[in-house]
Order: structure tokens, then sequence, then C-alpha cells
């Protein structure tokens, strides 16, 4: 249907430069047919470098974008954030899962640069950057300036404000949380979060680029945590509370929710898992800026622990011992 409407223009004659032309309108509407045309995204860590293979994918797959423009300030992070991309890249390829003509068709649709610039004209910019609520309000300062009035801002955050970060930016109808799971490639959820002054359309777009690029996007208001993070950190705060009371060990505690919830690993497996730096990071903001919510409380116990670098299983111990993936027995 698309190609007839394409070549409608093309002249009786059908000569070769018609038909030349004819293929590039065509071509161009594959683009603009789809939400995004130009992606960027900024950061290239943990989660920015997986939404950039992700993006990247889709755009060599079904060719949703003309280009993803890879962002990082500095070089040294450029190129480790195109050295994990490339690493993730070929393990599937190691297993079958991925040719190596696609692999180099998802590595060419990356624009790796250090030069915020290139970010000026993309439609939609992810942001992924430390989780540092000040370091993004002047990041957005600074991308209201730069990029093109259309641009769509979307950050990555887990847990900071979407509305602060939007009125910063200067054009909070043109923002949106996009908060991706760990590891990005593998988890299909997407947590969409709009403000009271997300323009509704704005939002649409968003929630159709998440289900083009292979998620499952669930919608919420710019509450803290979202959805996951409002139900799972006060989960793990009150295991560690349990565990501080002594109400019970560590090895019941998280036995008690696999066996007695269905869940995979147990809240303090989970918590040394994510990061118990993380989790008090999350907690002590949310306790601030929502003094009157009784469900955000900080435990001594994890204070105490972050404070002697006890980490969980970035550090070798938390609430258990760890060597390097493997979680050992409790640290107590």
């Amino acid at each position: 249907m698309m190609i007839s409407k394409a070549l409608r223009h093309v002249t009786s004659k059908n000569t070769a430069s018609t038909v030349a032309f004819a293929i590039r309108q065509f071509s161009s509407t594959l683009h603009t047919s789809s939400s995004f045309d130009k992606v960027g995204i900024i950061g290239l860590g943990l989660m920015g470098h997986g939404i950039a293979q992700t993006a990247a994918t889709a755009a060599a797959q079904s060719n949703l974008h003309s280009s993803i423009i890879a962002y990082e300030s500095e070089e040294s992070f450029l190129s480790k954030g195109k050295d994990r991309i490339q690493s993730s890249i070929d393990k599937l390829v190691a297993k079958g899962k991925l040719s190596n003509e696609d692999a180099e068709a998802i590595i060419g649709k990356i624009e790796f640069t250090t030069d915020r610039g290139a970010l000026a004209d993309a439609d939609f910019i992810v942001e992924a950057i430390i989780e540092n609520i000040d370091l993004k309000k002047t990041l957005y300062s600074e991308l209201g300036k730069e990029c093109k009035p259309s641009t769509i801002f979307a950050s990555n955050t887990s847990s900071l404000s979407i509305t602060d970060m939007a009125l910063a930016s200067s054009r909070p109808e043109n923002f949106v949380g996009v908060h991706f799971f760990n590891p990005v490639q593998i988890m299909k959820l997407v947590e969409v979060i709009r403000t009271d002054h997300t323009n509704p359309e704005v939002f649409d777009k968003t929630m159709e680029w998440v289900g083009k690029i292979g998620k499952v996007g669930v919608t919420c208001r710019d509450t803290p945590g979202f959805i996951v993070n409002r139900l799972l950190v006060p989960n793990l705060m009150q295991a560690i509370l349990m565990l501080e009371r002594g109400d019970a060990t560590t090895k019941d505690i998280d036995i008690s929710m696999q066996l007695g919830a269905g869940h995979p690993m147990g809240p303090l497996h989970l918590a040394d898992y994510v990061g118990l730096d993380t989790c008090l990071f999350i907690m002590q903001g949310w306790v601030k800026d929502f003094p009157g919510e009784g469900a955000f409380v900080v435990p001594k116990i994890l204070e105490e622990k972050v404070a002697k670098g006890e980490l969980g299983r970035k550090s070798g111990k938390g609430f258990y011992i760890w060597d390097g993936e493997k979680r050992g027995d409790p640290a107590e």
C-alpha cells in the first residue's frame, strides 16, 4: 500500500530518475511514520548503554530510527560505553542469536560522540546519568536552550522527581520519565511517567516508542519511586527493620518470602544485589522530601552497613557474604 502510494507520482515514462525519487520518498516515510527519527542517549553507563543498544537494534531491524546519538561528556566514558555495547552484541553473536551482519548493522546505527551539539536536532533524548537531582536539573536547563523546540526529553531516573527536572528544562510539556530496568537488553518493563505538565500527545508518542523497541510500557503519575520502587523499596526496608529488631534471621526472612510469597529471591538478598548504598540513597531522599509518609523510613543498621563500606554484592559483603556474583552465607 505504502509503495503504491509512493510510486503514484511516477510518470508513465517511468524514467530511472523518477523511480529513484519515488523510492527515496518511500524510504523517508518509514522514518516519519515512526514516533521519533533521531534519538539521543545521554550517559552510557549501566543503564544508558543498554538503552542505546535496544534503540539501535530496533533501528537496524525495523528501520525505526535513522540514527542513535550516544553521548558522554568524556572520551574515557564514551569508550567504556561503546565497549559495553560491543561486548553485549558479541555475546549474542556467539550464542547464535544474532548474525555478524545484524551485529554490524546495530553498531552502525549508533553515532558515538562527546560533542553535545550533536543532540541539538534530536527528536527524543533519553538521559541516564548519575542519580543526582542537581546535576540532572543543570543538564536539562542547558539542553532546553540547546535543543530544537520540539525535542522531547525523557529521564531514566528510578526515584527522582520528574516534575523538578521538567521545570528546569523550561519545556515541561515536552518532558516524561522512561524508567528502564536492569539489564535493559533483557528486562521487558518500562515505566512511562507523566507529570501535570506533560502534553498528552508527547506521552502517547513515548508509550508508542516504548512498544516499538520491544518493551512493555506501563503508565504512572510522578509519584516517588513510580510503581515498582514505590512498592519494592519500602518492602526492603521492612525486612531490614525485622532483622534490626531481632524478629527473624536474614536466612529465615528471605526463605519466607521465597517460599511463602513466591518471590525469586528474598528482600535482604535483593537489597544486597541492588546495593545497600543505592537503597539508602533512595530512602533518605524520600524521607527528606516526604516527611509525612509513614512508609518511608531508614533502618539504623542500613546506615551502619553503608558507613562501614558493606554495600552488598558490589563490595563483597552486606547482609550476605559475596564472591563476585555468587551469594554466600549470611554475614551475621
